[in-house]
């Protein structure tokens, strides 16, 4: 989805469009100066501070404005924040790929692991899968980027993308609200919170349910892709037995049952699974639709109205998630400050998938995950006179998940199965300090180091056979005897049984060190510069997805990061100008890259993951935002990055042959970004207010998902432009707004996975959205 969300690249709105729970010590913002620019607290660096005194590049956005804006997944954000891709995989709209400046992972199983970490009420999420959170009675998403590993932990080279909900209160209190819109769009989400003992126990429920139509019709029986239904609550139970401990315990029950995933099929002549335009198979009420990289050597084009196929298996994808967070905040001990966060999170993920994307039998999957995690942090915060104070901790993660993949490959041969199982499990422990020692009544010096140990168990299997039954069956990975001449060419068994035809993996651990020295100076009242070094570090792993034993049966390398960012952030004329800029350099170092293949000499799809021998990227960010007059707030960024290899010479498993990428550019890394933005509040006599905001957003060209960069992998340019028009009751008891995204109906690709030989993997941008919505608080 994109959002009319430009805004929320600026990390403040005005103080009429941004305000918080004011109850919540997380959300409370500094009074600014009356029209001024209102300022929202955080807690990038594990404590509660004002976003523009915090020495990092960071967007964040506020709980008002995600509800204005019906944002009801991370995804809604992709657009809005400079230098920040928020995608999904081509085939995997489940699957979160989360790119900042440049870093990131674009594959779909968990094995490759995140260079971008969701963190959810202190609990980091080590799943990909599901990471596009469906955002309800949220307070705020904060966007760090840069490396955070001090504070963050291992695998945030990238950055981190803080997810904090509105937390209980001990106040009676809630609202609902509910949304209809084109595409049969409904939703309706409600709080509400009640003390059961008045300063010591109180219980608050949260809870969404979200429905809509697909925008892309199915060729075969006419009907529509990419249904949405999901059903979300969260429970939490506060408990505060004294003024300085207080305990909350959450529980969250998610159920996504959604249409299947949807593959356009974006096949060349000659490719083994390109289906020529016009001709109709399987009984298919439609034709078969053009191919929307149907030119060869240029990139995909979106066309006007949506297709794509599916004859082979049912329309579903369902994912259960139980998440539970218990926090203990314990202040002014001997040892300071103390903060406990234990997390649990379990999902299974179940769906079919038509991978040719046509009316024609040629491949279809069959697809499993089930996997769980636990974390616990222990930290304290803590001072030493009125110069210096840290924060120091220990935190420890322990996951496991099982999945399988049947893939029915008749395009290839008729009848031919490929059955991939993963097993994997990580293990990582760290310790860490941060500190802030202020020099000056102006200069603040701070460093961090946290020493990582992660060890991975992995195990991965894969087998072949021929005449399987249906992938609807119970017994769908049974092939069967096949006697040919007397001979028996294949043994009938279960795949899901050992032996297997490869069985890869191995156990490997790593430690690191990672750091982070800044210095601050505070040049004037709310002016700030800072110049800071950061080392990020993600670990290796085992390939789970394999094709060929080579793929899975070595560990890939751990990837290093090093950033330098020097950056400003001044407000000015009283608070009604604010300018916001960071500029950075990062030397990267066996960077992990995903490779998928296919050989259509032996009809063999692998995967591995490489290292990129070194790269480097370096850019900036520009946000500005601006009252000229009461009222009327404009707000604009602009960014740009620079990533190139700097030495890789990458293996064409296909060709084999060697290809040096010196000098290519890394994926899904668009150089130029923008926005523009205006927002108008007027507030009437009697205390009702109408609020109206547009926006416009630029995402510039990108690669996405091949290592050599083909034209097919190329995503065009996007510009959207988003507007809502908002009425607010006396002291915003109800509401009820309009709202559109896409204005103008662009379509756009937005990922293309290009495996020459087999097809192109396309998935297409959300069109034209529009609605209403009405709330009402209590």
């Amino acid at each position: 989805m994109t959002s009319s969300l430009a805004a929320l690249a600026i990390a403040t709105l005005p103080a009429a469009v941004q305000a918080q729970d004011a109850q919540s010590p997380q959300a409370q913002a500094d009074e600014a100066p009356a029209g001024g620019l209102g300022e929202i607290v955080v807690t990038a660096q594990k404590k509660a501070e004002s976003i523009q005194s915090v020495p990092i590049s960071i967007a964040a956005v506020g709980s008002e404005t995600l509800a204005a804006y019906n944002v009801t997944t991370l995804q809604a954000l992709q657009g809005s924040v400079p230098n920040v891709q928020i995608d999904n995989f081509a085939n995997t709209p489940n699957n979160a790929v989360f790119t900042i400046r440049g870093i990131g992972v674009i594959e779909p199983d968990p094995y490759a692991g995140n260079t971008v970490s969701i963190v959810v009420d202190g609990v980091p999420q080590f799943f990909s899968m599901g990471a596009l959170l469906d955002t309800y009675d949220t307070n705020r998403v904060e966007i760090l980027r840069g490396p955070q590993g001090t504070l963050f932990g291992a695998n945030t080279t990238g950055g981190v993308v803080n997810v904090v909900t509105n937390q209980p209160t001990g106040e009676f209190g809630g609202y609902v609200r509910g949304t209809y819109g084109n595409w049969n769009r409904f939703d309706i989400n409600a709080s509400v919170e009640a003390p059961l003992a008045k300063d010591l126990v109180s219980v608050k429920v949260s809870g969404i349910h979200t429905q809509r139509d697909g925008w892309t019709t199915n060729v075969w029986n006419g009907e529509d892709m990419g249904r949405k239904n999901v059903d979300a609550v969260r429970g939490q139970l506060y408990i505060t037995p004294s003024p300085d401990l207080k305990i909350t315990l959450q529980g969250e029950y998610v159920e996504a049952r959604n249409g299947a995933p949807i593959v356009v099929n974006g096949g060349l002549p000659g490719e083994g699974n390109y289906v020529p335009e016009g001709t109709f198979w399987n009984g298919a009420k439609l034709p078969m639709y053009r191919s929307p990289c149907a030119v060869p050597n240029q990139p995909c084009k979106a066309p006007d109205k949506y297709f794509s196929g599916n004859n082979e298996v049912p329309d579903r994808s369902d994912m259960t998630t139980k998440f539970f967070v218990g926090t203990i905040q314990y202040d002014n001990t001997p040892l300071g400050d103390i903060t406990a966060i234990t997390g649990y999170k379990n999902f299974t993920l179940f769906e079919y998938t038509d991978q040719d994307g046509t009316a024609k039998t040629n491949n279809a999957t069959r697809r499993r995950t089930r996997g769980w995690q636990f974390s616990q942090e222990l930290r304290s915060a803590f001072s030493a006179g009125d110069s210096f104070n840290a924060v120091a901790g220990l935190f420890y993660l322990k996951t496991h998940y099982n999945h399988y993949q049947m893939y029915h490959l008749d395009f290839a041969l008729p009848g031919l199965v490929q059955f991939n199982q993963q097993f994997q499990g990580t293990e990582s422990f760290s310790a860490f300090l941060q500190t802030y020692t202020q020099i000056t009544d102006q200069l603040k010096f701070s460093a961090g180091i946290r020493y990582t140990h992660d060890e991975v168990d992995a195990r991965s299997t894969l087998d072949y056979g021929v005449g399987a039954p249906a992938l609807t069956s119970d017994n769908f990975a049974v092939i069967p005897t096949i006697v040919v001449g007397g001979q028996t060419v294949q043994q009938g068994r279960d795949l899901r049984n050992d032996p297997h035809d490869i069985d890869v993996g191995g156990k490997k651990g790593w430690s690191n060190v990672g750091w982070k020295i800044g210095l601050d100076y505070e040049v004037g009242q709310n002016q700030l510069i800072y110049a800071s070094w950061a080392r990020g570090f993600k670990s290796g792993g085992f390939t789970g997805r394999i094709g060929v034993a080579a793929d899975g049966d070595t560990p890939y390398n751990p990837e290093k990061v090093d950033t330098f960012e020097v950056g400003l952030k001044a407000d000015f004329l009283d608070r009604r100008l604010r300018t916001n800029f960071a500029a950075f350099y990062t030397n990267y170092r066996d960077m992990q890259v995903a490779q998928i293949y296919f050989d259509p000499s032996t009809n063999v799809q692998g995967n591995r993951i490489l290292n990129a021998a070194k790269s480097e990227i370096k850019g900036f960010e520009l946000e500005v935002q601006a009252i000229p007059v009461e009222g009327l707030t404009l707000r604009g960024s602009l960014a740009y990055l620079d990533t190139k290899y700097k030495s890789f010479l990458y293996y064409d498993p296909v060709a084999a042959k060697f290809i040096d990428l010196k000098g290519f550019a890394l994926q899904n890394a668009p150089k130029w970004a923008s926005t523009l933005g205006a927002n108008f509040t007027h507030e009437f006599a009697g205390g009702s207010s109408v609020m109206a905001d547009v926006s416009w957003m630029y995402t510039g060209q990108k690669f996405y998902t091949a290592v050599v960069n083909t034209p097919r992998s190329s995503i065009q340019p996007t510009y959207y432009v988003d507007a809502l028009l908002t009425y607010y009751g006396p002291d915003k008891r109800y509401s009820i707004g309009l709202w559109g995204k896409n204005l103008f109906d662009k379509r756009y690709i937005s990922t293309v996975y290009d495996s020459p030989g087999y097809m192109g993997l396309v998935g297409y941008a959300p069109p034209r959205q529009f609605g209403v919505t009405v709330g009402y608080n209590f």
